[in-house]
């Protein structure tokens, strides 16, 4: 006899406000355990000594994760300047100090110079993987890892507040693969002074915003009084910018099975006009579509020569 799989089919996206010093594998362990979840999974790490948004995947929406990573993200952090550290954050080992304090003039004329496509340099303590090891694990063995400078992109950084000389806080968006500690690290560096990140919050991850984010605390309280679906937001909330096609009960029976259905001509010119660039997984997702019965996310599908053939087919019941 197979053995059952433990816990229950919840499927939706949890927006967690995550806690200071908490990682975020045990913060999926603690919303899988809360929910009594079968799967769960997050999109994006958040270094524990950050806190925000960390959008958690549970049960189906976990098919949708990889998606997600693809997301633009938004910081607000604070550098705090006088010192700087080796893994640029409050907790490593100072390894350079300056008098230098930039003025907010300095500051944002600098912060300027990095709007756009740059070149980045991720730190040393960071999930980086270089000979198949973690560039954070050898750091901590003593070793100096030799990490290649990345295309990232940084949409917009904003000075939002000095409340001292000592420190200057920033809100900055930002695409994938970018690392706040490495741009306080940077911008430091043209300001001739040292600095570190002293704090750092994610604002926001794609579609979830902190409008929508709940503590663990919050959520507890929801579960004992047997509302925790009250926290879940839809599968198909995590793909809101992926062009919508809706079907029939018909069509979207043939799309969990498996099979594809054929488009009618101005399903595909509109499909067609929504088109744009997108790389998921390393994967040209350019003619991606979402397929929902009535608002429902049945697949994601390659819309393709008249027919819409699925990528990724979500077994959800009316009511998840």
């Amino acid at each position: 006899m197979s053995r059952r799989k433990k816990g229950q089919d919840v499927h939706g996206w949890l927006v967690l406000d995550k806690d200071l010093h908490l990682t975020s594998t045990d913060a999926v362990t603690r919303v899988r355990r809360a929910f009594d979840a079968r799967k769960a999974g997050h999109a994006g790490t958040l270094d524990p000594l950050a806190t925000g948004i960390l959008p958690i995947a549970l049960g189906e929406a976990t098919k949708t994760v990889a998606w997600l990573m693809e997301a633009e993200k938004s910081y607000r952090f604070t550098i705090a300047w006088g010192a700087s550290t080796d893994t640029q954050d409050r907790e490593g080992k100072i390894i350079a100090t300056s008098d230098v304090r930039p003025s907010k003039t300095a500051i944002e004329e600098a912060l300027a110079g990095f709007i756009g496509e740059i070149q980045q340099v991720p730190p040393i303590y960071s999930a980086i993987k270089v000979a198949g090891e973690r560039a954070y694990d050898l750091a901590r063995d003593g070793e100096v890892p030799e990490l290649q400078a990345r295309t990232v992109v940084l949409h917009e950084a904003h000075l939002v507040d000095m409340p001292d000389a000592d420190h200057a806080t920033i809100e900055c968006r930002c695409g994938k693969g970018f690392y706040v500690r490495a741009l306080a690290r940077d911008l430091a560096s043209v300001l001739g002074a040292e600095g570190h990140v002293s704090a750092l919050r994610r604002t926001s991850v794609g579609p979830f915003h902190e409008s929508a984010a709940i503590t663990l605390e919050k959520l507890q309280e929801l579960c004992h009084s047997d509302a925790a679906s009250e926290g879940l937001l839809p599968v198909e909330t995590a793909l809101d910018d992926i062009p919508a096609l809706a079907v029939t009960a018909e069509e979207a029976f043939r799309l969990r099975q498996g099979r594809g259905i054929v488009l009618l001509p101005h399903q595909v010119e509109e499909l067609r006009s929504k088109r744009k660039p997108r790389i998921v997984s390393g994967e040209d997702m350019s003619r991606a579509a979402l397929a929902l019965l009535h608002g429902q996310a049945v697949a994601i599908g390659d819309a393709r020569a008249g027919r819409f053939e699925p990528i990724r087919v979500f077994q959800l019941s009316a009511r998840d």
